[in-house]
């Protein structure tokens, strides 16, 4: 085990509970995660490619796996603490709202506009988790993998990752100010060694597949991956996941940080802008994007004035609220209510609420 990996015995609920006499705190906390509601709903979710008819195209659940398993593999050849690290990678999607970020993006500009603060995917994961899940109870997760879940982010590479230890105070005021303040997330580091592993895996995990999946859709072409980037991580997402992963363990083995050298990570971030350039920005159309708004401008009104207006038939009261707790009902805004409704929808129910909505209310 190696001196700097996070111990079982450390480990912190928010809640205090009898101990698993054959599970460790984190094993028990992968079984809780995968076997909660919202992990279901990853299958039908949105990777980056939506409404695609290709069975062979990334959705949700595999990237969480594949984060699992790269972040796993530089586990157990750093000796860290492995299920703390699969704990974190199979629950840091959660959060994650239809259409992807696309729908991330649509979300956290309804949520501004109402006055319930910025809507980043990493914070609504932890939400999940710590409210939402059973029933508006929350599941008690432990502070080490909720942590790790809210300092992922995939999308802000860093050539070294170094842990920043944390109180559990700590950890709920960098949660609670992270829906008003717009810089803090891009600051969030994890706790532990564990959920540095994670946050650099989930970009591993999804730059190669991503490019996999837009050359099986014909958007790009092997040969358009530019050669400084290929020389030194390849061209298919085997070599490019082999080439990182090999590189951070070499460079972060017996060390307090993660890792990567030079090269690999310029080419990294090479690699990311050139995604974004030729695959991201190029996934949905303009009027794509606009039909997706559409649709969540639609429903989050619809079902606020259902909600304001206290309809006892209403779908969002009929599948959502009826079963959540009365301290969730009693604790959250009506517009909170909403945004949690729709962030936990998958892509087809969230066009499917859309749709009954446009037959019920002719002027939408």
């Amino acid at each position: 085990m190696n001196n700097y990996a996070f111990l079982d015995k450390n480990a912190i609920r928010l809640k205090e509970e009898k101990e698993d006499p054959y599970r460790t705190p984190f094993f028990r906390d992968i079984d809780r995660i995968i076997y909660s509601l919202s992990y279901l709903r990853y299958a039908n979710k949105t990777q980056v490619f939506t409404f695609n008819e290709n069975d062979h195209i990334s959705k949700r659940m595999i990237h969480v796996q594949l984060v699992s398993k790269v972040a796993r593999t530089i586990g157990r050849n750093l000796g860290l603490n492995e299920d703390l690290i699969e704990a974190a990678a199979l629950g840091h999607d959660l959060g994650h709202v239809p259409f992807g970020h696309v729908g991330e993006q649509i979300l956290n500009q309804i949520s501004i506009e109402n006055n319930e603060g910025f809507f980043n995917h990493n914070i609504e994961s932890v939400r999940v988790l710590m409210t939402l899940e059973e029933h508006g109870k929350g599941k008690n997760i432990t502070l080490q993998v909720l942590d790790a879940i809210m300092c992922h982010n995939g999308e802000l590479p860093l050539k070294e990752y170094g842990p920043k230890k944390k109180t559990t105070e700590e950890f709920l005021r960098e949660y609670k100010e992270s829906y008003y303040n717009k810089d803090l997330i891009k600051k969030l580091r994890p706790m532990t060694l564990e959920g540095c592993v994670v946050r650099v895996s989930d970009i591993i995990a999804y730059i190669g597949k991503d490019i996999e999946d837009a050359i099986t859709l014909g958007i790009i072409k092997p040969e358009a991956i530019p050669k400084k980037i290929t020389q030194i991580l390849g061209n298919t997402n085997r070599s490019i996941i082999n080439t990182i992963v090999v590189d951070i363990i070499e460079n972060s083995k017996g060390k307090p940080y993660i890792k990567m050298s030079e090269d690999v990570f310029n080419a990294l971030i090479n690699l990311k802008k050139f995604n974004y350039e030729n695959i991201y920005n190029k996934a949905n159309t303009i009027e794509e994007k606009q039909e997706y708004e559409k649709m969540f401008r639609t429903v989050f009104n619809y079902y606020l004035k259902e909600i304001q207006e206290q309809k006892k038939n209403a779908l969002i009261n009929e599948i959502f609220l009826s079963k959540m707790h009365e301290d969730y009902l009693k604790n959250t805004t009506n517009e909170r209510k909403v945004i949690d409704f729709i962030a936990g929808m998958t892509d087809g129910f969230l066009k499917k609420c859309y749709l009954n909505i446009k037959k019920i209310d002719k002027t939408q």
